[in-house]
């Protein structure tokens, strides 16, 4: 995808607040009232090609949404960036890099319709599986 094709390279219409690398809008469709996404300006589709200042100013942002937040559309946020090449584009996937700040509360919305079953999830991280993962990120 190139950036004259990327929606989130056209956003300057649904712009919240902006530094010099990165933007804040608001996520539409989105998840929960003041979800938000903070994403580079400039076209970046794979996490590992962001520069150190776009980094810098992408948390920027996210911690300015976070503050604006807490107490007002919840008592806590979950920040969430999404890497899957694997899933082709459509309405919600997009190959532009970028971090989801999703206010939350005790019992919320997403916790009674999905979180709440994740606890079956979670497995104990046994000594073999531990070991093959430190080499993989050694």
């Amino acid at each position: 995808m190139t950036a004259s094709q990327c929606p989130f390279c056209n956003t300057k219409d649904q712009i919240l607040k902006s530094n010099e690398r990165a933007i804040l809008i608001l996520s539409n469709p989105r998840k929960v009232p003041g979800h938000t996404l903070v994403l580079p300006k400039r076209h970046v589709e794979e996490p590992w090609e962001l520069m150190s200042d776009e980094l810098r100013d992408i948390f920027e942002l996210i911690f300015f949404a976070e503050r604006r937040i807490l107490g007002k559309l919840g008592e806590g946020v979950d920040i969430r960036q999404n890497y899957r090449p694997f899933k082709k584009q459509d309405e919600l996937k997009k190959n532009h890099v970028l971090f989801h700040v999703i206010p939350r509360s005790k019992d919320d919305y997403l916790y009674t319709v999905s979180e709440q079953y994740e606890r079956d999830l979670f497995t104990k991280l046994d000594t073999l599986e531990r070991k093959e993962v430190e080499k993989i990120l050694q």
